[in-house]
């Protein structure tokens, strides 16, 4: 006999509702970490009651992890985290933390070429039209039509996520998890190295002569690797995160800042 859910509809309408402030608390050191512990929060205190206050100091603690991800789409993650909070055992917990950090990633990926990169052009499109023909309806409409599609993925995604991650669980098991996991995190590797190109930007100003030729050493390291620096300095930022558990990222941020400008007006940076 299957056993009865504990976490009800009141439980997940109100992660859909907080979700819509979780970057409120948007931080550069753990991003949207705080937002989804409080999207998710009525539903600990669910599975976590008065009785078992430790038992919900634990999970707590447990998703202040890092997390970053697309706003839009966090509401499916909170509802498959809240569906594997309520289904796993104390010792199967970690696995609920691995899922939430591969999905991130590439549910980001989706929804800004969803959201970003199609709708919001499209209701662009109509509210400028409108807006050109001087109609005050233009930019009103274009909030509305963006802002709809927003909330009712939002709210779809919590339902529609923990009602699949009910499945995902009780059909697949610890296996499944892993294997979903591990291809979240293959394909938010794909869709961060597919970034790197278009956002990470580190070319080299120094050119010398040699006789009548001149030598642009970012020419030369462009035939040896396109977009080498750029590579280099985003794996010497991931090691040093890593090694730092994170506590100096803002550092990290200032110092990019500060040497970038001082290596530019030495020439060294074009």
């Amino acid at each position: 006999m299957m056993e009865e859910s504990k976490i009800t509809k009141r439980e997940l309408n109100k992660a859909f509702w907080r979700t819509n402030v979780g970057s409120i608390s948007f931080g550069y050191e753990r991003m949207q970490t705080l937002g989804m512990l409080y999207s998710i929060l009525p539903s600990l205190e669910k599975l976590y009651p008065e009785e078992d206050i430790e038992g919900r100091k634990r999970a707590m603690k447990r998703h202040l992890e890092f997390f970053n991800g697309m706003t839009t789409m966090n509401g499916l993650i909170a509802g498959v985290v809240i569906a594997m909070e309520e289904k796993t055992s104390e010792d199967e917990k970690e696995s609920v933390i691995a899922l939430k950090t591969g999905m991130m990633g590439p549910l980001a990926g989706l929804g800004d070429s969803l959201m970003k990169f199609t709708w919001l052009p499209i209701c662009g499109s109509i509210g400028a039209s409108l807006a050109l023909e001087k109609n005050a309806l233009g930019p009103i409409l274009m909030l509305v039509m963006f802002a709809a599609v927003n909330i009712l993925m939002r709210y779809y995604g919590v339902h529609y996520g923990y009602k699949k991650g009910i499945d995902l669980l009780t059909t697949g098991g610890s296996a499944m998890i892993q294997r979903i996991s591990t291809m979240a995190n293959v394909l938010g590797c794909t869709v961060v190295g597919g970034l790197l190109v278009n956002t990470v930007k580190m070319s080299v100003g120094i050119s010398y002569k040699i006789g009548e030729n001149e030598i642009v050493v970012q020419e030369m390291l462009d035939k040896i690797m396109p977009n080498l620096l750029p590579m280099l300095l985003t794996v010497g930022f991931i090691l040093a995160l890593k090694k730092t558990k994170g506590k100096h990222a803002v550092s990290f941020i200032v110092g990019t800042l500060v040497f970038g400008v001082l290596l530019s007006v030495l020439g060294i940076l074009a």
